[in-house]
């Protein structure tokens, strides 16, 4: 795997612009539209879990659970983005990522922020 394998986030020219501050430098909040939000749970396959289990006896990067986690967590963030376009934003201010364990079946991964509207100043 690549290092592309091993990231996410948006292009350069994102249509609904997605940052982890409060605000975008340059840019004036003229609509708070509210929470947003993209959510995915999936669990892990027998496969994968045997491997994992392992190679944590002996050690190392657990490469197939970190690309399956990378999928994941852009899987929410495309619906968070989603979400928020059809909210009408251009931007999601405070973005965050929750991870959480479901049921001890699979991860739930949660994309949240705030929907908005900017515009340059």
């Amino acid at each position: 795997m690549g290092i592309e394998d091993y990231g996410g986030g948006q292009g350069p020219q994102p249509d609904v612009l997605v940052v982890t501050t409060n605000d975008v430098p340059g840019h004036r909040t003229e609509q708070v539209i509210g929470e947003v939000f993209g959510l995915t749970v999936r669990s892990r396959h027998l496969g994968s879990q045997i491997g994992a289990g392992l190679k944590s006896m002996i050690g190392g990067e657990l490469k197939g659970l970190t690309k399956t986690l990378v999928e994941t967590r852009n899987q929410a963030m495309d619906r968070l983005v989603e979400q928020a376009r059809a909210r009408g934003a251009n931007a999601v201010l405070a973005f965050r990522f929750d991870v959480t364990e479901a049921a001890d079946v699979g991860t739930e991964v949660c994309a949240y922020g705030t929907a908005v509207v900017v515009a340059r100043e």
